[in-house]
């Protein structure tokens, strides 16, 4: 009855508290400890146990310590499950544990197997677990694959013990590492199954000549094994040990371990993601960049020798020669630091020699202070680029409005377009930057800001939403306000006139589309949208040029030669009319 009881109680794992695991691990402690404990009474005593393996609650030291207990409980378990003196199996089967037990002739075994196969759900089931009492290497039949395997392998009988013509040998598998609670090893979002085997002669404990196992690990998508350590259970420690195992390979996916004792044994391992590193941009791009950089530069050169409007017009000017420097800046930042053209010819890292214990389970790819730069530069020379069109239209708001802007214009925009991105760039990479995790700001696959969850989705509570795509829809929806604005009023005023602003806040507004569709995309899809996003940007760059550059050249080739008399008075109409004959 208490058996049962203490099962049905524990039925609810994920409500159970660190006192209630505690002591339903001691009561459990107790039943497998009677020496007239019933079949039916341990069956239950072990799904209960298999139950709070399920449980979530926080360390704690007394349900550590009970839990521990019972860990020691369960390696003793196969000498209660022994009933008479002949050779026998026992198995009791949980969906978190599994208790084997058997008895052998060590004459007649050079080796006893204990495996658990892979099945369709992650629950241990009995049709799935196998022992083999006389093998002398490990096996696995074919077709089918092993997730975890533990071989003893004994002394050549002529080096045996004669009190070791009968051994006793148990084995515990685990689902997870939730009772062995380590201070050095962190697993976070991962579970590791636990492998225990014990071994007992008649009179006192046996020491197998080779212990060798192995352990399957679970892989999500896009993961790889980075490295694992082959370790055991240390109770004077109470923490993992690496002492007297060492590591085998890890082909097919497993990892292989060898040990010269009997305990708890786990596999700890590092995994790390599969980035599928940008490649280079290619001629095309960089020919297409190239242009679209010498069409900034030479108007950056052009607005800077027109002395004359530079004196009568300084707010446009400044607005203009900002606007061109911060998207030459982005582009040539782009173009030489975006992509880790080294990381993309990397090998897979090889796994490491020395048996040494991982931090935790996720492997984090090294700082690298340049991606970081690259990635903080990049946002913010597109939100400052942002912000100058924005401040450009809103001038040419003004003009068509006639009116002038404030005296403190100047210093307010340059506040604006330069201060004001510099501060958000600051404080997004203040929240989300660490060394110890660069990933949380930045991406790895290319320097820039992170945008995608562990799965590959987009995750708005990445720095690329709140730090770039919605300070940026903002801006761009600001800029369509001022076009319908100009737009309306110049349609009223002259109907043949063209705004400028136009087809800098569509192009602004398509690469923002394009750029949203490269983040969410994979595959011939995001090849599709970054080549659009290449030529929108390519466009943006060239379109500056012939807007702003071109008319003043053209104008200057073309100087015109007035008929009029200098006496003429009015010098604004003596312009007017040389221009009207010019064209």
């Amino acid at each position: 009855m208490l058996a049962t009881s203490a099962q049905i109680l524990t039925s609810n794992p994920e409500e159970l508290t660190a006192e209630n695991v505690t002591t339903a691990a001691e009561i459990t402690n107790m039943l497998l400890l009677s020496p007239n404990i019933t079949e039916s009474a341990r069956t239950a005593a072990v799904a209960t146990v298999s139950q709070l393996l399920n449980a979530r609650v926080l360390d704690d030291t007394e349900e550590n310590t009970a839990t521990l207990n019972l860990t020691q409980t369960l390696d003793e378990l196969h000498l209660k499950l022994r009933s008479d003196p002949n050779t026998f199996e026992s198995q009791v089967v949980q969906p978190n544990l599994v208790v084997q037990s058997a008895q052998v002739s060590a004459a007649d075994t050079q080796g006893v197997q204990f495996t658990s196969l892979k099945g369709t759900s992650g629950s241990f089931v009995s049709d799935r677990i196998q022992l083999n009492t006389n093998t002398s290497t490990v096996v696995v039949e074919n077709g089918f694959v092993a997730d975890a395997l533990i071989h003893v392998q004994f002394a050549p009988a002529a080096d045996r013990n004669p009190e070791q013509s009968r051994v006793s040998l148990g084995f515990v598998l685990y689902q997870n590492n939730r009772f062995f609670r380590s201070s050095l090893y962190k697993a976070r979002h991962s579970t590791v199954r636990v492998l225990s085997a014990s071994v007992r002669g008649q009179n006192h404990r046996v020491v197998p000549q080779r212990v060798e196992m192995m352990f399957r690990p679970t892989l999500r998508s896009g993961t790889a094994l980075y490295d694992f350590a082959c370790v055991s259970w240390n109770y004077t420690l109470n923490d993992w040990s690496t002492a007297g195992c060492s590591k085998g390979n890890a082909s097919d996916g497993a990892m292989r371990c060898i040990c010269n004792h009997t305990t708890n044994f786990a596999a700890l391992v590092s995994i790390t993601d599969v980035f599928g590193y940008a490649e280079d941009l290619g001629l095309t791009s960089n020919f297409g960049y190239s242009i679209s950089i010498l069409g900034l530069v030479v108007t950056i050169i052009s607005l800077i020798k027109d002395k004359e409007s530079l004196q009568s017009n300084k707010q446009v000017k400044i607005a203009l020669l900002s606007l061109c420097g911060s998207l030459l800046g982005f582009i040539i930042t782009f173009l030489t630091g975006a992509v880790q053209s080294d990381k993309a010819d990397d090998e897979p890292p090889a796994l490491r020699e020395p048996n040494v214990i991982p931090p935790t389970n996720e492997h984090v790819e090294p700082e690298r202070i340049s991606c970081t730069t690259v990635a903080f530069l990049l946002h913010f020379t597109l939100l400052a680029t942002f912000m100058w069109i924005s401040l450009y239209g809103h001038l040419m708001m003004e003009e068509t409005f006639d009116n002038d802007p404030p005296e403190y214009w100047t210093y307010l925009s340059l506040a604006l377009g330069w201060g004001l991105p510099a501060v958000v760039g600051g404080i997004t990479m203040a929240i989300t930057y660490t060394t110890a995790d660069p990933q949380g700001y930045r991406q790895e696959e290319f320097c820039w800001l992170a945008a995608l969850d562990k799965n590959k989705h987009f995750d708005f509570g990445k720095p690329m939403f709140w730090g770039m795509i919605l300070p940026g829809t903002l801006i761009i929806i600001y800029n369509f306000v001022i076009l319908i604005r100009i737009s309306l009023e110049r349609g009223r005023k002259c109907p043949d006139h063209t705004s400028s602003s136009c087809p800098l806040a569509v192009l602004v507004g398509f690469c923002c589309f394009f750029g949203y569709f490269v983040l969410n995309s994979t595959g011939g899809n995001h090849t599709v949208f970054s080549v659009l996003l290449c030529i929108s940007g390519i466009i943006m760059g060239f379109l500056i040029f012939i807007l702003f550059t071109a008319p003043s050249l053209r104008e200057s080739v073309s100087d015109c030669d007035c008929p009029f008399s200098d006496k003429m008075p009015d010098i604004n109409i003596r312009e007017i009319l040389c221009c009207s004959k010019t064209k």
